[in-house]
C-alpha cells in the first residue's frame, strides 16, 4: 500500500511538472531587456494553458500551443535603471526581480573573444599607450552593466533557477569576455542607460561550427565545395536558443582557426551566411553586425620555426574579411597596433577592442558624434614620380609614433614589390616613386606581422589593402 501511495505521488508530481510554467535559461533575475522595441517573453506549459505576463504597467496574456509552447510580447519601452519584477503567470508562477530595460548585445567567436576578465590582473603593461585596467575586475561595480555568459550546454534546457544573468562584477566578470565587457562598458557610460552583454564563445572554434548547416546548403558558393569543420555544431546549442530574446546586434570576434587554413574568399561565404543566418533567426535584416580584423601574428612559422606559409597570408584573410562589408548595417575594427609581439596569438588591449566596437555602434546606431572609423584606402593616383593616395576617414593623418610613415610598398610590371617613403599632405598620402617608372600597384601593410603606424585624428589605425587584387570584382 505504501509503495502504491508513493507511486502515486510521483506520478502526479510528474503531471505538475509538466503543467509548470517554464522559460528559457536566458530569462533570469538581473537580465536586461530590450529597450524601443517589442519584446518577447517565450517559454513552455501545458498545452492550452492560460499564461499572464506582466512588467511594468503591462500585463499581456496568451495561451500555450498544443505542444505547449507560448509567446506574448511586450510593447517598446523606454531606457529604466530602477529593477522591476517581470511575472509569468499560468499554474505556477514566475517573479524575476531587478530586470532592467536598456541595450543589450550578442558578442560571439573564438579565443579572442572568450579572453576572460581574470587574465587582464595577470597580463604585463602594454608597451603602448598609457592605459592598463589592472585593477579592472576588482573595481567593476556598476549595477547598470549585466552580463549573461553561455557555456555550451547551459542553454539547452531550462533549469527553473534563472540565475543566469549577473552584474558585471566579482566571480561572474571573472569569467566573462573581456572584449565584451569593455564594449558594454564604454557604451553604458555613453548612453547612460542599462547594459546586458551576452557572451557565447568558444576557443580555438572554426566559423562554420558557428551557423546552421541549411545556411551553408543554401549558399551558391558554399554547396559545392566540401563541408569542414563541423557546421553547425555550436549554432543549436548557443546561439538558436537565445531567439528570439530581444537585442539590439551582433559582435564577432574570429578567425584566427581558418587563417591556419590559409582560407580567404571562402570564409567570405562562411561569414555572410553566418551573418544572414543570425539576422533571419532574429527576423531583423538590418541587425548591425561588427566584426574584427584579425591582429598581426606570425602564422607563417610552425612551432619549430618552420615555414609553413607565405606571410601574405593574413592580410589576404583581412581582405576576404572585408568583402563582407558589402552587406549593409556590417562594420569592422582594425587591430594591426594592439600587439606587441608578433608570436602572441592572444594579445592583450582587449579594452581597447571593445572601445573600438563600441564607437561603431555609438556611431552607426545610437548615432553618435564620435570618430569610429581609422583611414581606408580609397583611391590612386600616379603623377610624374609620385603616387598620391587619397583616404576615406583622413582626417588629421598622422604618424602614431612620430616616425616616418613605413610599410608603404609599390611594384611594377614585374609584380615585384618595393618598398618606398610616404608623407603627409593635406590629408592624402604621397609616396616618392622615383627610380621605379612604371608603378602598377600600391599596397600597405601587407604583412602579418605588419604594424604600420599610420593614424587619424582619433588615432584609429589605417586599414591594411592593396590596389590590385582578385577579389576586387566580388559582389556578395
Amino acid at each position: 500500500m505504501k509503495g502504491l501511495i508513493v507511486y502515486i505521488l510521483l506520478i502526479l508530481s510528474g503531471l505538475q511538472l509538466q503543467a509548470a510554467v517554464v522559460l528559457p535559461n536566458i530569462f533570469a533575475h538581473h537580465m536586461v531587456l530590450q529597450r524601443e522595441q517589442p519584446v518577447p517573453i517565450f517559454g513552455t506549459a501545458a498545452p492550452a494553458e492560460t499564461i499572464t505576463v506582466s512588467f511594468q504597467n503591462q500585463q499581456v496574456q496568451t495561451r500555450a500551443d498544443a505542444s505547449g509552447k507560448w509567446k506574448v510580447l511586450l510593447r517598446p519601452m523606454k531606457a529604466n535603471s530602477i529593477g522591476q519584477t517581470l511575472c509569468i503567470s499560468g499554474e505556477n508562477t514566475i517573479a524575476l526581480q531587478d530586470v532592467l530595460v536598456g541595450e543589450v548585445w550578442l558578442c560571439s567567436g573564438q579565443s579572442n573573444m572568450e579572453y576572460q576578465m581574470r587574465k587582464i590582473a595577470k597580463e604585463k603593461a602594454p608597451l603602448k599607450g598609457n592605459y592598463h585596467p589592472k585593477q579592472e575586475l576588482k573595481e567593476a561595480h556598476n549595477p547598470n552593466l549585466r552580463i549573461f555568459l553561455v557555456r555550451r550546454k547551459f542553454l539547452a534546457k531550462p533549469d527553473g533557477k534563472y540565475e543566469g544573468w549577473a552584474l558585471a562584477q566579482d566571480s561572474a566578470l571573472s569569467q566573462f569576455s573581456a572584449p565584451a565587457y569593455f564594449f558594454g562598458k564604454k557604451l553604458q557610460e555613453e548612453l547612460k542607460v542599462p547594459v546586458g552583454i551576452i557572451a557565447a564563445a568558444v576557443s580555438g572554434s572554426r566559423i562554420e561550427p558557428w551557423f546552421a548547416e541549411e545556411y551553408w546548403n543554401s549558399s551558391t558558393y558554399l554547396k559545392n565545395i566540401p563541408k569542414t569543420g563541423d557546421p553547425g555544431k555550436f549554432y543549436p546549442l548557443m546561439i538558436e536558443p537565445l531567439a528570439p530574446y530581444a537585442i539590439r546586434g551582433f559582435i564577432w570576434y574570429q578567425g584566427e582557426s581558418n587563417v591556419f587554413l590559409q582560407e580567404n574568399l571562402s570564409y567570405t561565404y562562411k561569414m555572410k551566411a553566418l551573418i544572414e543566418n543570425w539576422r533571419q533567426l532574429w527576423h531583423k535584416p538590418d541587425m548591425p553586425f561588427y566584426f574584427t580584423q584579425i591582429a598581426p601574428f606570425n602564422y607563417s612559422l610552425d612551432e619549430k620555426g618552420q615555414v609553413r606559409m607565405a606571410t601574405t597570408v593574413l592580410p589576404e584573410f583581412r581582405e576576404a574579411q572585408d568583402l563582407v562589408l558589402q552587406l549593409p548595417h556590417t562594420a569592422r575594427i582594425v587591430t594591426t597596433d594592439l600587439v606587441d609581439h608578433v608570436n602572441d596569438l592572444h594579445p592583450n588591449y582587449k579594452w581597447e577592442v571593445g572601445r573600438r566596437y563600441a564607437l561603431k555602434a555609438l556611431k552607426y546606431v545610437y548615432k553618435k558624434d564620435v570618430i569610429a572609423d581609422g583611414p581606408e584606402f580609397n583611391s590612386v593616383t600616379c603623377k610624374g614620380n609620385q603616387v598620391i593616395l587619397k583616404f576615406n576617414h583622413a582626417e588629421g593623418l598622422k604618424s602614431a609614433d612620430g616616425k616616418p610613415l613605413d610599410l608603404f610598398e609599390i611594384a611594377g610590371d614585374d609584380g615585384i614589390f618595393h618598398p618606398v617613403s610616404a608623407r603627409i599632405e593635406h590629408n592624402r598620402i604621397v609616396l616618392s616613386t622615383t627610380g621605379h617608372p612604371k608603378v602598377r600597384q600600391v599596397r600597405f601593410a601587407w604583412d602579418e606581422a605588419a604594424q604600420p603606424n599610420l593614424v587619424n585624428t582619433a588615432g584609429l589605425p589605417a586599414a591594411p589593402f592593396r590596389t590590385v587584387s582578385p577579389l576586387k570584382s566580388i559582389k556578395l
